[in-house]
């Protein structure tokens, strides 16, 4: 192994000590996790369906190492680099969501897949961070110069409403969820006005509350969660059956018997298999694990000296832990059944690879920077 000092002047050892390795562990541990648990949720997925039993674990395998590189050269990037590539992954992405709509298959009356070969994917995962990124890079240009805080915040409420406004067309009204609400924090983040703040909240709720009553799918899921004997709770019964059955301790590896007859194991209901095989331990381990990414990733976003780093990489950990606890809710019955998967557990590679662009831009981000020259503290300032 070649030893990395202080002193090697290349990309690789600069990105070695001013990379958050913290954060790097903790995502290649939850990577690891998940195609651990794979192992244990998918093959009996793959039977049902007529694929050899570790289908799943090996296409899940494939992707860890692309993963890998790709948060590693996102990371290496500088700030405005990594700008640029959120303005390339925002417009492709929007124009996949797009094309998804006409020509992508229909899964579970939504169309927000697309066949890229031997690959499907779905174009929103990797919209997601890439909005993120930008719609920070626009609230911190109106606070560095007031004189275009208007422009900046209408450019970042219209690449809200475009990636919003896709979302509800394919339909995904999980993502369109999670997006309203890292929108929202960045805007609390940013320092914007309570007022208008207080303006979106009752444009998202007055939204939620028409996709309810004219959007029959909405309606459908909602009615289900308020009183499951209005329709189909299959999956969410069964996860509830897995928890009650791994108690505190679970049934031990591969003992599992509820994830024979869950459809969606290895995917958005992979927490039901570790509560009925590892107990509520194994599931609060995973939980804290999330916790401590959340946390870290807040913690070195405090630490930056540029404002579009801070706000941006703050915008990418809330992200990441919504994501994760809405699939915990959603597994646990305290939300509808919102199609999310947990991130880098769940399998799925397009989920993986929209989810290491997240990981690359959060520690690209987060890196040690020296303080550009007008922001350091001069010996005679005091």
């Amino acid at each position: 192994m070649i030893a990395l000092n202080r002193t090697d002047r290349s990309a690789i050892a600069q990105w070695w000590w001013t990379a958050d390795r913290w954060l790097l562990a903790m995502v290649v541990s939850l990577i690891a996790l998940g195609v651990l648990l794979s192992m244990a949720a998918s093959p009996a997925v793959a039977e049902r369906i007529g694929l050899e039993p570790f289908h799943f674990v090996y296409r899940q395998l494939t992707f860890v190492a692309p993963a890998l590189l790709l948060i590693l050269c996102i990371s290496l990037l500088k700030l405005r680099d990594i700008k640029r590539l959120a303005v390339a992954i925002y417009i492709g992405g929007l124009a996949l969501m797009i094309l998804a709509l006409f020509f992508g298959p229909e899964i579970k009356g939504a169309h927000r897949w697309l066949n890229l070969g031997p690959l499907t994917i779905q174009p929103s995962e990797f919209v997601k961070p890439a909005f993120t990124v930008l719609a920070a890079w626009m609230m911190t240009e109106g606070q560095r110069h007031p004189e275009n805080a208007l422009p900046s915040h209408v450019a970042s409420a219209l690449l809200f409403a475009m990636f919003a406004g896709v979302l509800v067309l394919q339909p995904d009204f999980g993502q369109t969820l999670l997006v309203c609400i890292v929108w929202g924090a960045l805007y609390f983040m940013a320092g914007m006005p309570y007022r208008v703040l207080f303006g979106l909240v009752g444009l998202a709720v007055a939204g939620a509350v028409l996709a309810y009553l004219f959007v029959p799918h909405v309606t459908s899921r909602i009615d289900r969660f308020v009183d499951p004997d209005q329709g189909d709770t299959y999956q969410i019964e069964r996860a509830i059956d897995a928890f009650e059955a791994g108690g505190l301790l679970g049934a031990g590896p591969a003992e599992g018997l509820v994830k024979l007859r869950l459809p969606d194991a290895h995917t958005d209901f992979i927490l039901a298999v570790v509560g009925e095989e590892y107990g509520l331990l194994g599931c609060l381990l995973i939980a804290m694990l999330f916790l401590a990414l959340v946390i870290r990733a807040l913690w070195k976003s405090l630490s930056c000296v540029d404002p579009f780093a801070r706000l941006a990489s703050a915008g990418l950990a809330v992200l990441l832990g919504l994501q994760a606890v809405i699939n915990m809710m959603v597994n646990l019955s305290l939300m509808p059944a919102k199609g999310m998967t947990l991130p880098f557990v769940s399998y799925g590679g397009s989920s993986m690879l929209a989810l290491a662009v997240a990981v690359g831009f959060l520690i690209g981000l987060t890196r040690f920077r020296p303080a550009p020259r007008h922001l350091r503290r001069r010996p005679w300032a005091g």
